[in-house]
């Protein structure tokens, strides 16, 4: 499989809100596939493999992110979080700050007065929004300072995700969650594309799933199931892990369909996928949108399993094969 796929996705900026320059690669990846693929009145993805679909397949493309909400007289930035990033895991990282102008300006993400030498604080101090800030690789002394560079309130802070592939085959990064998952879409295309076969699929990928809207509207009208791809939860008291796909029975929004949950873990037992089945405590996803926006859905939540969520994550492609193997074993099941 091409991973360039998933390393370019990955280091195309897109925390939720900032999706459209990513948005456009998705299209571009699926139109060279052979596919003709559309935006959104949002800026959504969507591309059917078939006519009429009956079966949606989503992922979301949106990362967790920042926005602007201060310029400090010493010329520094606050933010304001998009989505629920780990601030402690986030310290330290290199970023960029898309200005309204298309300007980009990088910096690194901060706990104030961070010089040990001088701060005897710093291991006993909580991170949080209001003690750390960015600091600008451009010269800026003062609030002015940054203003003359083009910065202001309002302009998203995207983070560095440090993708790296390992030769023991993981792949880690920022945003596996839930950039895997796309890439897991891409594969699908193609293979579907490959077999020749027009099944009623609607890819889809979601740009606000972070914020909790993304899959809220814009499927094909004769769609009755959804099959959701995210992140499976890895750590205490959960089952998954990296190198299996997760097929979540319940998050905190609820349990999953019954039955589509069944049928998949059938399949998967079937055709020898590595799965595990799980509960994740603290959790929603795109399907939670979709069925509190009132459609009839169907649906079920799967995903590769990915550690340190919403921090440095890290999955294996052995997660990403079995969350692709799942996937196509339903559609050749169903279709």
């Amino acid at each position: 499989m091409d991973y360039s796929l998933l390393k370019n996705l990955v280091a195309i900026d897109s925390p939720s809100g900032y999706t459209h320059e990513a948005c456009n690669y998705i299209v571009d990846v699926l139109k060279n596939i052979g596919y003709n693929a559309s935006l959104t009145n949002k800026g959504a993805v969507t591309c059917n493999l078939g006519d009429n679909p009956t079966l949606v397949i989503a992922a979301h493309v949106d990362t967790l992110g920042g926005i602007v909400s201060n310029i400090n007289s010493n010329g520094t930035l606050r933010i304001s979080k998009v989505g629920g990033p780990l601030l402690n895991a986030y310290e330290g990282c290199y970023v960029r700050v898309r200005t309204m102008d298309d300007k980009v300006i990088t910096g690194t993400y901060l706990l104030d007065n961070p010089a040990t030498h001088v701060n005897s604080k710093i291991s006993k101090t909580e991170r949080t929004t209001e003690n750390m800030h960015v600091r600008l690789d451009d010269l800026a002394e003062s609030a002015d300072d940054v203003k003359k560079l083009g910065i202001s309130v309002g302009d998203f802070i995207c983070f560095d995700p440090c993708y790296e592939e390992t030769d023991s085959g993981y792949v880690k990064s920022k945003f596996m969650d839930n950039k895997a998952s796309c890439f897991v879409l891409f594969e699908l295309a193609k293979r579907i594309k490959e077999s020749g076969k027009d099944v009623p699929v609607q890819l889809f990928f979601s740009n606000y799933e972070e914020v909790g809207h993304g899959a809220a509207t814009g499927y094909e009208k004769d769609i009755n199931e959804m099959l959701c791809l995210d992140m499976g939860v890895v750590g205490n008291n959960c089952t998954g892990k990296e190198t299996a796909v997760s097929i979540c029975a319940k998050d905190s929004t609820g349990p999953y369909d019954y039955e589509f949950r069944k049928n998949l873990v059938q399949l998967a037992k079937k055709n020898n996928i590595p799965y595990e089945v799980d509960i994740y405590p603290y959790y929603g996803s795109d399907g939670s949108a979709a069925l509190r926006a009132g459609n009839n859905f169907r649906v079920a939540l799967i995903g590769m399993g990915v550690s340190a969520s919403h921090g440095n994550e890290r999955t294996h492609k052995k997660g990403i094969e079995a969350t692709i193997d799942l996937c196509m074993a339903y559609v050749n099941d169903k279709f």
